[in-house]
C-alpha cells in the first residue's frame, strides 16, 4: 500500500524493526495471550482514571468545588461536571481519527494517553472555592473534558485485534478479556481512597490527600503507554492494519455507510452501562448523602464486589461460547429489568441490604458487561470497523453511562430509591429493543 495511503511515523518504523525480529531472525507473531495482556493493562489504566475521578465525585469536590450549595445540589453539580468526559469522549474520537490518519497510530496513542495523564494530574491542583470561586468548578470542567477528548483517542483498536486472532469457537471467552479492566480498576481506586481516608485526618484528606491518586494515575497511564506501544507498533498489527481490517475511516463516511450499525450498537449496551454506575458511583453517594455508613466501610464493600464483578466477567465468555453471545445479553438485559424492581430499596436496608446490593449488582453486572463491549463490531464492514466500533462505544457510554448517576440520585433524592429502579428498567428496556432491531446479530455473534 502507498506510503501516502497508510501514513507511517518515523518512530513506529524504528519501533516495528526492534519488535519485529525475534532472536532467530523470524518474524515476531503475537498471539492472543500477548493482545489481552496489552488490553487488560490499557482498559485497568483508564478505568482506574475514571474511577478516582468518579470517588473524588461523591467524597471530595462536593465540599471542595461546590461548599456554597448543601451536600445534594453540590453532589448533583459534581455529577454533571463528571458527565462532560462523556459529552467530549466523541470530540475526541473525531480529533485523533485525523491524527492517526495524518501521523499514524504511535503518534495518535502516545498523544492521547498523555493528554490523559496531564488532564489527570492538573485536576490535583484543582483549587478550592475559597480561594478561587466559580473559576475552581470552571477548571475542574476544563480538566474533566480533557479527560474525555483523551478517552476518545485513546482507541487503540486492541480489541478488535483481539477478537480478529480469537479463535471461532472462543470468541465469547476473548471478547470479556478487555472488559476485566473496569472491575481492577475500580479494586485499585477503591483501596487507595480507603487507605488515605482511614490515615488521614478529615481536613488534612479534603486539603491535600485526595490529590495523590491523580497523580499515581499519570504514573499509570506512562505505564500503560509503553504496554500497548509495544503491540500496536508490531508488525502483525501493522499487517492488519494495512490490510483495511483496522484502518481509521474518515468518520462522516463511516457514518454515511453505518448509521444503523452505529445505533443500535449504541443501544444494545444500554443496560450494561446503566448498570454500570448503578453499582459503581451511585451508590457510593446516595449511602454518604443520606445513610450514617462510613465511605472506609462501603468502598470495602465496593472492593469485595468487584471481585465477585471479575469472576462473572470470566463466566461470561463461557457462557457466551456455549449459548451465544445475543442469547446471554437478552438474559442478562432481562434479569437486570427484574433486579431494577426490588434491588435499590436495599441500600435502605442497612448495611446487610447494601453488601447485599452491591454483590448481586456486580454478578449480573460482570454477566453483561463482560459481552457488551463491541456486540455489533463484526456487523462493520472492514474498512469501516474500527472506527465505527470506536464511535459506536463513545456513543453508548453517552447514552448509557455519562448522565446515569446524576439522573439516577436526582430520581431518588425527590421520588425514593424504587425511581433509580426505573431508570435502570429504561436501559434494560433499550438492550432488549435493540436486540430485537438486530435481525443479522444471532448469525454475526450468536
Amino acid at each position: 500500500m502507498a506510503a501516502d495511503t497508510v501514513p507511517t511515523t518515523e518512530v513506529e518504523r524504528d519501533a516495528r524493526a526492534l519488535h519485529g525480529a525475534s532472536q532467530d531472525g523470524g518474524s515476531h507473531r503475537i498471539d492472543p495471550a500477548e493482545i489481552a495482556i496489552g488490553v487488560i493493562i490499557g482498559r485497568t489504566s483508564e478505568f482506574f482514571d475514571f474511577f478516582v475521578y468518579a470517588i473524588a465525585s461523591v467524597l471530595v469536590f462536593p465540599k471542595l468545588v461546590f461548599p456554597h450549595l448543601d451536600p445534594l445540589t453540590g453532589t448533583l453539580w459534581s455529577f454533571a461536571i463528571f458527565a462532560l468526559a462523556f459529552v467530549a469522549r466523541p470530540v475526541g474520537t473525531i480529533i485523533f481519527t485525523a491524527i492517526d490518519r495524518a501521523y499514524g497510530r504511535g503518534a495518535k496513542l502516545t498523544i492521547a494517553l498523555f493528554l490523559l495523564g496531564g488532564s489527570t494530574a492538573a485536576i490535583a491542583f484543582v483549587p478550592s472555592y475559597e480561594s478561587a470561586g466559580i473559576g475552581a468548578a470552571l477548571l475542574l470542567a476544563l480538566f474533566r473534558m480533557g479527560q474525555g477528548v483523551a478517552l476518545g483517542g485513546s482507541w487503540d483498536g486492541l480489541a478488535s485485534l483481539l477478537a480478529l486472532n480469537a479463535p471461532e469457537n472462543r470468541r465469547g471467552w476473548y471478547a470479556m478479556i478487555p472488559q476485566l479492566g473496569a472491575p481492577l480498576g475500580l479494586i485499585v481506586a477503591s483501596l487507595l481512597f480507603m487507605f488515605l481516608i482511614s490515615a488521614l485526618p478529615a481536613a488534612d484528606f479534603l486539603a491535600w490527600g485526595w490529590r495523590y491518586p491523580f497523580f499515581v494515575a499519570f504514573a499509570i497511564n506512562v505505564v500503560a503507554l509503553f504496554a500497548r506501544l509495544r503491540i500496536v507498533v508490531t508488525p502483525e498489527y501493522a499487517e492488519l492494519f494495512e490490510n483495511r481490517a483496522l484502518q481509521p475511516a474518515p468518520l462522516l463516511e463511516t457514518v454515511r455507510s453505518e448509521w444503523k450499525t452505529i445505533v443500535i450498537g449504541t443501544f444494545a449496551p444500554l443496560a450494561s452501562f446503566a448498570m454500570f454506575h448503578m453499582v459503581t458511583v451511585y451508590p457510593l453517594s446516595w449511602v454518604f448523602l443520606f445513610t450514617d455508613e462510613s465511605p472506609v466501610r462501603f468502598l470495602m464493600i465496593e472492593a469485595i464486589a468487584a471481585v465477585v464483578g471479575i469472576g462473572t466477567i470470566i463466566a461470561s465468555g463461557a457462557l457466551a461460547d456455549r449459548f451465544g453471545r445475543r442469547t446471554l445479553l437478552a438474559a442478562t438485559a432481562a434479569a437486570i429489568a427484574a433486579f431494577s424492581g426490588f434491588a435499590p430499596q436495599l441500600l435502605d436496608a442497612g448495611e446487610i441490604g447494601e453488601a447485599t446490593f452491591m454483590i448481586l449488582g456486580f454478578a449480573l453486572l460482570g454477566l453483561s458487561f463482560g459481552q457488551s463491549s463491541g456486540a455489533l463490531s463484526s456487523n462493520f464492514q472492514p474498512r469501516h470497523r474500527y472506527t465505527g466500533s470506536a464511535f459506536t462505544s463513545d456513543l453508548a457510554w453517552l447514552f448509557g453511562a455519562g448522565f446515569a448517576p446524576m439522573v439516577a440520585l436526582w430520581l431518588s433524592s425527590q421520588f425514593g430509591l424504587i425511581a433509580a429502579g426505573a431508570y435502570l428498567l429504561s436501559g434494560a428496556i433499550g438492550t432488549l429493543v435493540a436486540l430485537w432491531l438486530n435481525r443479522e446479530l444471532a448469525s454475526t455473534i450468536g
